[in-house]
């Protein structure tokens, strides 16, 4: 025999499950340090430079 469910006990449990995954992806997404930031940013930023630096100019 099937087990009984109580389905808004079920409903609810489901969208907090639901809330907790967002959670943790936000916290990966936006939980960095100023620092980190800042030191990311300054790596793109010198990768740009050094491409920049590689560029061929076209002189038609």
């Amino acid at each position: 025999m099937a087990e009984i469910v109580n389905l808004n006990r079920w409903r609810k449990a489901k969208a907090k499950e639901e809330k907790t995954k967002q959670a943790d992806a936000n916290r990966v997404a936006f939980g960095r340090t100023k620092a980190e930031k800042e030191a990311a940013r300054q790596a793109a930023e010198l990768l740009k430079r050094g491409l920049d630096g590689k560029k061929v100019e076209d002189e038609s």
